[in-house]
C-alpha cells in the first residue's frame, strides 16, 4: 500500500473554492472548478511536477457548477474519464444545476443572486457511473469514492487509505473560507438533515483530517462537536416547519420542498 499525498488545488481565491490532487501510484484529480477553469486546474498540477496526461480518473463530488463546472475540460486536457454519481446526472447532462439553490443561512442567500451560480457549463456524461461504494486502486489511490448524499442527492466523498477525507461540500469553512479551521455549511443544501447524517457517518470512519470544497483542512474533533450542535439546530428548525429541502418524485425529477431555507 502507497501512501496517497493529498494536494489543495485553488480554482478561486486563496482557498474559497477547492479542487484536489490525490497523489498515489498514479495521480487522480478530485472535483472540476467553475465552467473555464480546466487550464488553471492543470498549470497548477503540472507545478507540483505532475503532468496533467499521466491524471488517472476525474471524481467529481456533486452536481453543483463550481465542481462539476471544468470536468469536461479536463477529461479533453487530461484523457482521464470522469466519475461521478448518478443521482446527480441531470446537472451534468445539462450543464445547469437544480434550481432554485436552497440555501444554509445569510451568505447562501446573498450568493444565490451570483449570476455565475445560473450559468450553463459544458456538459458530460460520466465515464464511471457511481453508485454505491467504488474502489480507486485500479486508479492508483488506495482510497475509495463513498455516497454522501444530502448537500445534493448525488454528493460523494474519496477517502484514501491514510484517514484523508476529501469531503466536498460535506462541511466547509465559515465564509467560503475565509475563517480558517472554522467548521461551517456551504452555503446551499439539499436536505441538510440528510448531509449532517452523511457527515457524521463520514466521522465515525475516523478520519484523519477533512478536506474541504471552501477553505482549509479542518480537525475531525472539531468538527464533530460542530456537528452536534447542528443536528440539535436543524431539528429545532425542522419542528418549526422552516427547514427547506429538495425532494424527488418517483422518476428522481427534483421537487422542492416550500418550506423556507
Amino acid at each position: 500500500m502507497s501512501r496517497t499525498k493529498v494536494i489543495p488545488i485553488p480554482v478561486l481565491g486563496r482557498h474559497a473554492v477547492n479542487a484536489y490532487l490525490l497523489l498515489g501510484r498514479h495521480p487522480v484529480l478530485v472535483d472540476a472548478g467553475t465552467p473555464g477553469s480546466g487550464r488553471r486546474i492543470t498549470e497548477q498540477v503540472a507545478a507540483h511536477g505532475v503532468d496533467p496526461r499521466d491524471v488517472r480518473l476525474v471524481v467529481v463530488t456533486h452536481g453543483h457548477i463550481d465542481h462539476f463546472g471544468s470536468a469536461a475540460e479536463l477529461r479533453r486536457l487530461t484523457g482521464a474519464p470522469i466519475a461521478a454519481h448518478a443521482a446527480d446526472l441531470g446537472p451534468y447532462r445539462t450543464g445547469r444545476v437544480r434550481e432554485p439553490y436552497l440555501p444554509t443561512g445569510p451568505m447562501g442567500r446573498l450568493m444565490a443572486r451570483h449570476p455565475q451560480l445560473h450559468v450553463q457549463a459544458e456538459p458530460f456524461e460520466p465515464d464511471l457511473l457511481v453508485q454505491g461504494e467504488t474502489g480507486l486502486a485500479d486508479f492508483g489511490v488506495d482510497g475509495r469514492i463513498i455516497p454522501t448524499p444530502g448537500h445534493t442527492a448525488g454528493s460523494v466523498s474519496v477517502l484514501t487509505a491514510d484517514g484523508d477525507l476529501v469531503a466536498g461540500d460535506l462541511i466547509a469553512n465559515s465564509f467560503m473560507g475565509l475563517l480558517k479551521g472554522r467548521p461551517a455549511n456551504p452555503p446551499f443544501h439539499d436536505d441538510p438533515l440528510a448531509n449532517l447524517a452523511s457527515l457524521r457517518a463520514m466521522l465515525d470512519l475516523k478520519p484523519v483530517r477533512l478536506h474541504v470544497g471552501h477553505g482549509t483542512a479542518l480537525d475531525p474533533g472539531r468538527a464533530a462537536r460542530w456537528s452536534a450542535a447542528e443536528q440539535r439546530r436543524l431539528e429545532r428548525r425542522a419542528a418549526r416547519g422552516r427547514l427547506g429541502v429538495r425532494r424527488q418524485d418517483s422518476d428522481g425529477k427534483p421537487v422542492r420542498d416550500a418550506r423556507a431555507g
